[in-house]
């Protein structure tokens, strides 16, 4: 069963996921890296607002981060381990409360849960910049060494092919740290990149048959492991091989006798995987404008990164977890490599995002399977979501009910407390090459008769051809005749008329089904590739020196 959660991924980790159930776990945690270092370290500066504004909503010291802070610092639960208690009071004594402590204290919760739910033999991958991965490594050591697990791997992935910057070298590359649950007992899997131009010309020679060989080197000469003395066919050498694994070779004609009286081993370039993949990973481009599998989705991770990482540390029909699985490519590329799959996301675009994505990779079929937890289904569920206190999701009511009623066509407005009135807007078509803009302003509280008159004003001011008042509250008599006195729009194409502010409850929405009705010309969130294969992707030659 694959598992879809729209909620705190804190929650969700303590209490839905069962221990030791998790073979795999990948995670990319929000984090602004174009925000100063040494401003989040000091917690000063007056940089640009709006660049940094997507880190300060998320990595504010609040109520919610000292609490956290506690939790850890008082070993609620007997949760952490003694090195992680110590390193956090370090950590608090040397930054302070600052936004980047409430983001380490979070990352530091988050995956202690993760650590308990994988397997014994699972393993753990996450993707940071190097802004903050000196201090995420002690985290997880912290967490997973004091508790009998191991250090893998630090993987340097080249993002990047370049990026300028006056006084520094160019910042090109994010870290991804891998940590096994055990020392010693773990799934890997070995994976390959593609040969580069340069070493696929080595492969010149070409034998009767059209197979293309290059060939290797058999003495043993300067090997710390010895060899094996004796002369063949006049040859005499210290050899990586037995007399009888030399004679074999040239029965199946894989030994090359050269020009100077040398013997060497054929390669066979069809017999090869590739390069084994190192912890320089150079060969995987980023999501691009042009990149086909673009979402425009702003932290998108590239296909080819998350197939690498999955085919390295599972196999099929394994659970795979993402507990920040963002516009849904770890599940995308989970459900291509029939590995089972656990996606959670604090944010209902990111929900919605997935959903889509999936609809379009695999059909409806697949997205039919999918146990989905935390969206609301009745109306005590939506109020529930309506009345969270935590100010990261004050929005998401607001966000769940818009792209609800719009079938997932609505742009969502961001602007916290400048949105003028208006929480997210849809385009209708109205022509072959015309569109015109519907307005929507969503209320979980009290609603009165003004409301309607207040959402007509605004759509005026935005020029907008309609308005649609989402309610938590059945509107009232008032309201509906207001909504009437407002006019009426008439769509050119179709000749049918809309009142220029409509009225639409939760209840309509839930428990009736009721969608947008009106002519939309494409979709918001971008049609992802079609995905007709489980086979692996094929990388483009890395050509740079080898």
């Amino acid at each position: 069963m694959n598992e879809l959660y729209y909620g705190d991924n804190l929650d969700i980790l303590r209490n839905k996921l069962k221990n030791d159930t998790i073979d795999l776990c990948y995670i990319d945690p929000p984090f602004n890296s174009k925000r100063n270092y040494f401003q989040i370290y000091n917690n000063i500066g007056t940089e640009d607002q709006a660049q940094a504004q997507a880190f300060i909503d998320t990595w504010t010291w609040n109520a919610l981060a000292d609490r956290a802070l506690q939790e850890i610092l008082t070993n609620e639960g007997g949760r952490y381990t003694h090195q992680t208690i110590e390193l956090l009071k370090g950590f608090h004594a040397v930054l302070n409360c600052s936004g980047l402590l409430a983001y380490l204290v979070s990352i530091t919760q988050r995956v202690n849960e993760i650590q308990r739910v994988l397997k014994p033999t699972g393993s753990f991958y996450l993707h940071c910049d190097p802004t903050a991965s000196h201090y995420l490594k002690l985290i997880l050591d912290s967490i997973f060494c004091a508790r009998g697990g191991n250090y893998l791997n630090e993987i340097t992935w080249k993002r990047t092919t370049a990026h300028n910057d006056a006084k520094r070298f160019g910042a090109n590359a994010d870290i991804i740290f891998l940590y096994a649950k055990s020392s010693s007992c773990y799934q890997f899997n070995s994976v390959y990149q593609s040969y580069s131009e340069k070493h696929l010309s080595r492969f010149k020679n070409i034998d009767s048959d059209g197979r293309r060989w290059t060939d290797d080197n058999l003495t043993a000469k300067g090997l710390s492991g010895g060899g094996y003395e004796y002369e063949y066919r006049g040859v005499k050498s210290l050899w990586r091989c037995p007399y009888e694994t030399m004679e074999r070779l040239n029965q199946e004609g894989r030994l090359h006798f050269t020009s100077k009286n040398g013997i060497r081993l054929k390669r066979y370039l069809d017999e090869l995987q590739g390069l084994p993949c190192q912890a320089i990973w150079d060969d995987i481009t980023p999501i691009n404008s042009q990149a086909t599998e673009r979402l425009g989705y702003p932290t998108q991770k590239p296909e080819a990164l998350l197939e690498r990482i999955i085919q390295a540390s599972s196999n099929e029909g394994d659970v795979i977890l993402d507990a920040y699985c963002g516009c849904g490519t770890t599940v995308a590329v989970a459900q291509r490599l029939n590995r089972n799959w656990i996606g959670i996301d604090i944010t209902y675009q990111s929900i919605a995002v997935i959903l889509k994505r999936l609809e379009e990779h695999f059909g409806q079929t697949v997205v039919d399977a999918v146990k989905l937890d935390g969206i609301p289904k009745d109306m005590a569920s939506a109020v529930a979501l309506a009345n969270k206190k935590d100010d990261r999701l004050r929005k998401e009511f607001e966000k769940w009910a818009v792209l609800t009623y719009s079938k997932n066509h609505a742009i969502i407005n961001d602007k916290k407390g400048a949105d003028k009135g208006v929480d997210g807007v849809v385009y209708i078509a109205t022509g072959k090459h015309s569109t015109e803009r519907v307005i929507f302003q969503v209320k979980s509280g009290k609603v009165k008769r003004s409301d309607v008159a207040v959402l007509n004003s605004d759509r005026l001011r935005e020029k907008a051809v309609m308005g649609i008042l989402i309610t938590l509250k059945e509107p009232t008599s008032a309201m509906i005749q207001e909504a009437i006195e407002t006019g009426i729009y008439r769509h050119p194409s179709f000749q049918r008329d809309y009142s220029c502010v409509q009225i639409i409850s939760i209840r309509e929405i839930i428990e009736d089904g009721k969608r947008i009705d009106l002519p939309l010309p494409h979709d918001v969130l971008k049609t992802a590739v079609q995905a007709k294969t489980n086979k692996p992707l094929q990388l483009p030659f890395d050509h740079s020196d080898e």
